[in-house]
């Protein structure tokens, strides 16, 4: 997820000055719906009159993991009552276009992408035949360093891939990719944990002076949902140790945590939406304060009403889209995305996707190969498609030359035609350990060319019992 840029944190800390809150009840139902009811007017407002919400700068594509969150729907959301520009149309239509998102993207922009497209109602695999969002984030796998995606020095390049692999499902509710490549990335979140309990954006992980730093309350709220989200309990020790951390930095007066710029709405509510990932009330136990504040209490008070906005500063007189969204998103129980509400709409589906690959039309597909040994690989695929379908063979035979990162498929046999794939990167079938195929992560099923893949199928192929 981007952050402010240099400019704006110093602007920032320029105008900072720290306010006390009143006094108030730890949060009850009825004024968390409120609050909800307030924040989508409020983000209402944001949306363009041709509809969108992305833009240049800082994006307010954001806002359809807290209208999710919230339960509106993106296909609800028209700028004046116009249904031809509702949000969701407006904002797959952006992610369709092949100059989205610039001449030179960064993973972050795709992960940002996926988590919004899924909680806006579009699949983010199957944006259009040409636009596989799940196999853009693939072509970021650092093969030398197994496990992170993008340059690791940008850390939180990694922990957002796992909170987008894992929290957009399928539309039928399913973690679309394997298990192995879930651990893979874990592995490299857990090594990047502070010893405080924390993370930060960069890369700590076998760096002491870095380990030994403070640790920042937004990020690790994100990466305690990223584990989290890739299948990691709450009772794991890193979990605790990160809860543990997020309360010794809670301010008894307000619920506010005290964060490296000062108390501020967007850490809170990046710390509230890590602990709603992992399944902990952000409102009792070790987040009701002596005082009797919780997160939540703070960003209630920081919320505008009846405007709906959220101030950024408890010190601003005005409200801030972007601590409006990451406000809203956690007051409404969200982690970093949220699964889409059934549309009020008439004839609006919950979710929209490409049915069918286009003939004659490049598209990408996703391709984990895991031979059994640790090795796993990570890639996406380029190919022209010849018909609606393809098969695996014609997946695999793309990979061994238009695979990025390169080297994903080195060999196939058989290497044409039909039948049961044999061989795989030099690793035959013995025995019981022959080579399978999942899709969408679904059941692994023995391996053969013809196997039919479809539009945005996510596949994964592996050699084990």
């Amino acid at each position: 997820m981007p952050r402010r840029t240099a400019v704006s944190v110093l602007a920032v800390l320029g105008a900072f000055a720290l306010t006390t809150l009143p006094a108030a009840a730890t949060t009850t139902p009825a004024q968390i719906a409120t609050s909800k009811t307030n924040g989508v007017t409020y983000l209402k407002s944001l949306q363009a009159a041709d509809g969108s919400y992305a833009g240049s700068g800082l994006s307010n594509e954001w806002a359809f993991s807290a209208f999710a969150a919230a339960g509106t729907a993106a296909v609800d959301v028209t700028p004046g009552g116009d249904a031809t520009k509702n949000a969701r149309t407006v904002y797959r239509n952006l992610l369709a276009t092949s100059g989205w998102p610039s001449s030179s993207p960064v993973v972050t922009d795709y992960e940002r992408a996926t988590l919004n497209s899924y909680a806006a109602g579009i699949d983010p695999s199957r944006v259009s035949d040409a636009r596989n969002l799940i196999a853009d984030i693939y072509g970021y796998w650092q093969t030398s360093e197994a496990g992170y995606f993008g340059p690791s020095a940008n850390f939180n390049g990694t922990v957002f891939a796992a909170l987008a692999l894992n929290g957009a499902k399928t539309t039928a509710g399913q973690v679309r990719v394997p298990q192995a490549l879930r651990d893979s990335i874990v592995t490299r979140i857990r090594a990047n944990q502070h010893n405080d309990g924390g993370w930060n954006y960069s890369k700590a992980e076998g760096n002491a002076t870095q380990l030994a730093a403070a640790s920042d309350i937004d990020m690790t709220g994100a990466a305690m949902a990223a584990l989290c989200v890739s299948g990691v309990p709450n009772t794991d020790t890193d979990i605790v140790q990160a809860k543990a951390f997020l309360k010794s930095k809670l301010v008894a007066s307000s619920g506010a945590f005290s964060a490296l710029f000062g108390v501020n709405t967007d850490s809170n509510g990046w710390a509230v939406s890590g602990l709603n990932a992992c399944g902990i009330n952000p409102q009792t136990g070790d987040f009701l304060t002596s005082q009797g504040k919780t997160p939540v209490d703070f960003l209630i008070a920081q919320q505008f009403n009846p405007g709906g906005g959220f101030k950024y500063l408890p010190s601003d007189t005005s409200p801030s889209a972007y601590a409006s969204i990451d406000g809203l998103r956690a007051v409404a129980g969200a982690g970093f995305t949220a699964t889409p509400p059934v549309p009020t709409t008439t004839g609006a589906p919950q979710w929209v996707g490409q049915t069918s690959l286009t003939s004659g039309t490049a598209t990408k597909l996703a391709l984990t190969v895991d031979d059994g040994a640790g090795n796993l690989k990570v890639c996406s695929v380029a190919l022209t498609p010849t018909g609606s379908t393809t098969t695996l063979g014609a997946v695999l035979d793309a990979a061994v030359s238009a695979a990025t990162p390169s080297g994903c498929v080195t060999a196939v046999t058989p290497s044409s035609g039909t039948g049961t794939i044999t061989s795989l990167n030099g690793t035959a079938n013995s025995g019981s350990n022959t080579w399978k195929v999942s899709v969408d992560g679904g059941a692994f099923a023995t391996a053969a060319r013809e196997t039919t893949v479809g539009v945005g199928d996510t596949i994964a192929v592996r050699w084990g019992a």
